[in-house]
């Protein structure tokens, strides 16, 4: 036999062997599961994560006076060179950034809009901005376009049933548009959150922790989703990044009402991303490492 079929031979059978032990290991059970979960949860949030830290950190350390580089001006190039690493470390892909630029975008035009109307404001200088908008906003829309696209990657996301594309993105170009018509016009809100009901009830998500599949209502995902956004909010407002008009006497926490919004404009976070990582059902699921 060849020797190079004797080394494939041998790397096959180690690769086999070691495989029965990691499945049957003890510490592999619903403990060390649970730990993977969050561990790749938490991976996904890279880019948000350390968007929230920089808030903190430049809240509490940078100056205020006699400085040549204001503190917006600096979370909007280290956002920027935030997104180039990890395009560099190959952690985010060329056409994940394409999508997650278009919802950049989309995010930055209802800041310029709802901070004209008053919904919100931003209490400091900056000279890279539009509108009065200081342009490091738009990325922490990025970041939940940057977080659906890694843990797509990193859980296998599969969805089954999953409605019509044209239903998706019905819900979210009219969760964006009313977003700007309810302040001249009816609040349709409550038909979005019964639509977006009707046609995600019956789906399902499927993800890979470890090495077994679970699942869970798709609807479940996404309001979990909504409510750790809202708690970046409330980061957000905490660190003086932003205010609403009832914070601007002292802090106070964002009403969790703000969660619905936070809903809606994620569903469209989540079709824009579903571009790119097409909805799969989990007949097909292969067990593979995932990207990093």
């Amino acid at each position: 036999m060849h020797i190079y079929d004797l080394a494939r031979n041998g790397a096959q059978k180690l690769y086999a062997t070691g495989r029965i032990w990691s499945e049957g290991a003890p510490w592999r059970g619903p403990v060390f599961e649970f730990v993977m979960f969050g561990v790749k949860q938490a991976w996904a949030c890279l880019y948000g994560g350390t968007m929230l830290l920089l808030l903190i950190l430049t809240m509490l350390f940078w100056p205020t006076q006699d400085v040549w580089l204001s503190r917006f001006d600096f979370l909007f190039l280290a956002a920027i060179a935030l997104q180039v690493l990890l395009v560099a470390l190959k952690l985010e892909r060329l056409e994940e950034v394409k999508v997650i630029a278009i919802f950049h975008i989309v995010g930055t035009i209802m800041e310029i809009f709802k901070t004209h109307v008053g919904s919100w404001s931003y209490p400091g200088e900056a000279f890279f901005k539009i509108g009065g908008v200081p342009l490091f906003s738009g990325f922490m829309y990025a970041c939940v376009g940057s977080y659906l696209a890694r843990i797509s990657r990193l859980m296998d996301l599969r969805f089954a049933p999953y409605p019509p594309m044209w239903m998706t993105w019905l819900l979210a170009i009219g969760a964006y548009v009313n977003f700007f018509t309810h302040h001249y016009g009816p609040d349709i809100r409550v038909g979005l959150f019964l639509f977006s009901a009707v046609i995600f009830w019956r789906s399902r998500v499927y993800f890979t922790p470890d090495q077994t599949t679970r699942w869970m209502p798709l609807l479940v995902g996404f309001l979990l989703v909504s409510l750790f956004i809202w708690l970046a909010e409330n980061i957000g407002t905490f660190t003086n990044t932003w205010i609403y008009p009832h914070q601007s006497e002292g802090w106070h926490m964002v009403p969790l009402s703000k969660m619905g919004a936070w809903y809606l404009l994620m569903m469209l976070s989540f079709v824009l991303v579903s571009t790119v990582h097409k909805p799969r059902p989990p007949d097909d699921l292969a067990t593979k490492t995932p990207d990093p």
